[in-house]
């Protein structure tokens, strides 16, 4: 008899940056969806630089635009209730996403900002922070327990620029990333440290031909 394909879950992870705006680490254990988002949309805009001359001149553009990351996860817990009760509820589960944002700070510091954010499904791989979370309570239970809920999630990142690696001497040896191809491919399950070791902040945006330590 053939063995079942395995489903896998898409997770989300905190993360680290550095200074120049570089995946430095990940942080913490990863969080598993319940069930995968039924479907994922993905949204780019540009970053419109204010003019105040005079005139009328055209709109312009900066440098750096955003992209936005939005889907759906369910939660549902109505099997775990017995004899007609439950405590806990689903919002065990919901609290995990919520953690994401949860902004951070020193005492006495007028600037707060919540947690990067990794979202990885398959071949899936997006790095940002969450812009927004929105939270439904579907059903409860007698006491008044929810029991499911559905949460609408949006990601968002400023793009950056990759940065290739040149290889000279007394540096790691490198090799091209191939058309069509991808780090995941390169590296299998050490994808994620080869990102981090290059500084790839988007591996699925990387340019053919982008010089990659191994």
């Amino acid at each position: 008899m053939p063995k079942p394909n395995e489903v896998r879950k898409a997770i989300l992870q905190a993360c680290k940056w550095d200074s120049t705006g570089n995946l430095q680490s990940l942080e913490g254990d990863p969080v598993t969806v319940q069930f995968n988002p039924e479907s994922l949309k993905l949204s780019t805009s540009n970053q419109l630089a204010n003019n105040n001359g005079k005139g009328g001149a055209a709109l312009q553009f900066s440098s750096r635009g955003t992209t936005k990351l939005s889907f759906e996860l369910w939660f549902d817990v109505s099997s775990e209730m017995k004899n007609g009760k439950m405590n806990t509820g689903v919002r065990k589960l919901t609290e995990k996403i919520a953690a994401f944002m949860k902004a951070e700070g020193e005492d006495g510091d007028d600037k707060f900002i919540p947690p990067g954010c990794m979202f990885l499904w398959g071949k899936t791989l997006f790095f940002g922070v969450m812009e927004s979370m929105n939270e439904t309570l579907e059903y409860f239970s007698e006491q008044g327990v929810p029991l499911r809920a559905s949460v609408s999630v949006s990601l968002t990142k400023q793009d950056v620029k990759i940065k290739t690696v040149k290889n000279g001497a007394g540096q790691n040896k490198s090799k091209p990333l191939p058309k069509g191809g991808s780090l995941q491919e390169m590296f299998g399950e050490k994808w994620q440290q080869k990102a981090l070791q290059n500084k790839v902040d988007d591996p699925k945006r990387m340019p053919t031909g982008t010089q990659i330590q191994t």
